[in-house]
């Protein structure tokens, strides 16, 4: 009997700060059936009981080897048959990047992919990351799985998708090279979910805090559910909740009609 599941994903900036700023009120009211989280800058002795399960929500977590960095979690009401850290590239899992979450009749992945920011070094990391991230998904892909991966990738594919985007080709986030992998992607028929259902402008995931860039929408859409196409005919529906504050990134989620 199918299912109808809401997967959600949020990049907090710091599962510590937002839990004082009403994520555990927004996950009490929303109840998503899975929540994927980057970007949470702590380890688990760091937190709580409650932060680590929450109500009826089991907590995996994998963070990043250095303190205060990165870090990925996922709180879940569905018992997975499967959570595996990173992908089995030293160099980028000691970064706490990827979960990956086998429910049976998919495989979740929640991702934070690098940000490329700090200099063409970080830039390039971030381009070997994406390679390194895909081929491990395609060689998933070819036992027939159907998969989703969700998160921050940290960069928007299309004009459409930030504010700005001619004061912005030189900005890591929207470099051509960038840009191309997310081209790539599609290409791999890994389907954008929420431009799948939804093609209008101003629609954005994440302000820059400094400029106060949220209260006047000028944003960038860089959070995303991919989903392959083989899954596709299963979502019913993606949505960005711009209206939810605590992080730089507000929440997105889908909505899954799926046998278990």
């Amino acid at each position: 009997m199918a299912s109808r599941l809401r997967l959600a994903s949020w990049n907090v900036n710091g599962l510590r700060a937002i839990w004082k700023k009403g994520f555990p009120e927004w996950l009490a009211k929303e109840q998503p059936d899975v929540v994927c989280i980057q970007e949470t800058k702590a380890h688990i002795n760091q937190l709580s009981d409650e932060m680590v399960n929450f109500m009826d929500y089991e907590g995996y977590f994998f963070p990043a080897e250095r303190k205060g960095y990165s870090g990925v979690a996922v709180y879940t009401r569905l018992k997975p048959q499967k959570v595996l850290t990173g992908f089995g590239v030293p160099r980028f899992d000691v970064e706490g990047r990827v979960l990956q979450l086998d429910y049976g009749s998919f495989v979740l992945f929640n991702v934070y992919f690098p940000n490329g920011g700090r200099g063409p070094e970080r830039v390039q990391y971030k381009l070997e990351f994406y390679e390194a991230m895909f081929d491990y998904v395609e060689n998933l892909r070819k036992e027939k799985k159907k998969i989703i991966v969700c998160g921050d990738y940290n960069t928007a594919h299309k004009e459409i998708d930030l504010a700005r985007p001619k004061e912005n080709e030189k900005t890591s986030g929207f470099l051509p090279e960038e840009r191309a992998w997310i081209d790539r992607i599609v290409e791999m028929r890994y389907v954008d979910s929420f431009r799948y259902f939804n093609q209008e402008p101003g629609w954005y995931t994440y302000w820059d805090p400094i400029t106060r860039a949220r209260e006047r929408n000028i944003g960038w859409r860089i959070d995303y559910f991919f989903v392959t196409d083989a899954l596709m005919p299963h979502v019913e529906a993606a949505n960005i909740y711009m209206e939810v504050m605590g992080s730089d990134h507000c929440p997105i989620d889908i909505y899954l009609n799926i046998n278990l």
